[in-house]
């Protein structure tokens, strides 16, 4: 068999696994983009270890190195880019109000238009994901070339924030008496501009990382309860 199937890649095929089924869970039936919302945390938990866990085994060879920086963009492209935009899809599925305002405010094409353009935006933000995973695939093998160690910065916003600023959105049901649709799709467009945009964010260290996974327990913990209590 082909590819690598050691420790240090399971973090990294959870992380994919848990994407689709994350796509599948939000776009199945008329759509159930809080379920998806849970496997993408479960996706933010995974990739924030991935690395660290990679790291720990001695003596791998280049090719085991650049498999799994491979293998770790092309899961962050459809854990980050592509299931935010499957729960966003979602979202519009299921939207009563969004519906019956386009219907009661526009015409037939008019409601086709609109809701052409939402999904022209989701689709947009996976092209942002994956111009900014590309550069950094980039930009991070020129930088590995001409000085040793683990970079400080990241330049533009790091695609794996999406773990931790979706399920935020949702959570802000909580609060607004307002449909969140239209506000999911206000931040993905601002997501998606700060995957592009050049300013500097620093890389977290360990403390940050358990900080970052500590607030994403916390958004599935919310979460979970408040579906549990719209059940009753």
């Amino acid at each position: 068999m082909i590819g690598f199937y050691d420790y240090t890649v399971v973090l990294t095929y959870l992380s994919l696994l848990s994407a689709g089924g994350g796509i599948v869970a939000s776009l199945s039936g008329g759509g159930h983009p809080y379920i998806g919302c849970f496997f993408l945390l479960f996706c933010g938990l995974c990739d924030a270890f991935d690395g660290k866990v990679a790291r720990t085994k001695p003596g791998r060879t280049k090719t085991e190195q650049d498999f799994g920086i491979q293998i770790d963009s092309l899961s962050d492209i459809v854990a980050f880019g592509v299931l935010p935009a499957c729960i966003g899809t979602a979202l519009i599925r299921t939207s009563p109000a969004l519906h019956t305002s386009l219907r009661d405010h526009a015409g037939r094409w008019q409601v086709l238009l609109g809701l052409f353009l939402l999904h022209a935006v989701l689709v947009l933000y996976i092209l942002a994901a994956l111009i900014r995973l590309a550069y950094f695939n980039v930009t991070e093998e020129e930088r590995q070339s001409k000085e040793p160690g683990a970079r400080t910065h990241y330049v533009g916003l790091p695609v794996t924030a999406a773990s931790l600023i979706f399920p935020f959105v949702l959570l802000l049901q909580y609060i607004l008496p307002a449909d969140i649709t239209l506000v999911y799709i206000a931040v993905t467009v601002l997501t998606g501009f700060l995957f592009l945009f050049r300013f500097q964010v620093r890389k977290p260290g360990l403390r940050g990382i358990l900080i970052m996974v500590a607030f994403g327990v916390a958004e599935f913990v919310l979460l979970l309860l408040w579906k549990g209590m719209a059940r009753l």
